[in-house]
């Protein structure tokens, strides 16, 4: 059995998914946080708050099929 808060990030995290499916980088990116003001320490969260922060300011081509490209390490 997970906790209440558990299934809050998880269900912010899916949402957030959905909209970066969908090349919604800002609301994916403002699901993420309100994942991360749940659980601070949510991995899968942290990295995706910083992806979308990378493809609000470089958005991918129109055929993006929804790999992101690391660029540097």
């Amino acid at each position: 059995m997970i906790s209440r808060e558990k299934e809050e990030v998880l269900a912010f995290f899916a949402e957030g998914r959905r909209y970066y499916t969908a090349k919604n980088f800002a609301k994916a990116r403002a699901c993420f946080e309100d994942a991360l003001k749940r659980d601070p320490t949510d991995g899968p969260s942290q990295v995706y708050v910083e992806r979308c922060r990378d493809l609000v300011e470089n958005p991918p081509p129109e055929d993006w099929d929804g790999v992101y490209v690391m660029k540097t390490k």
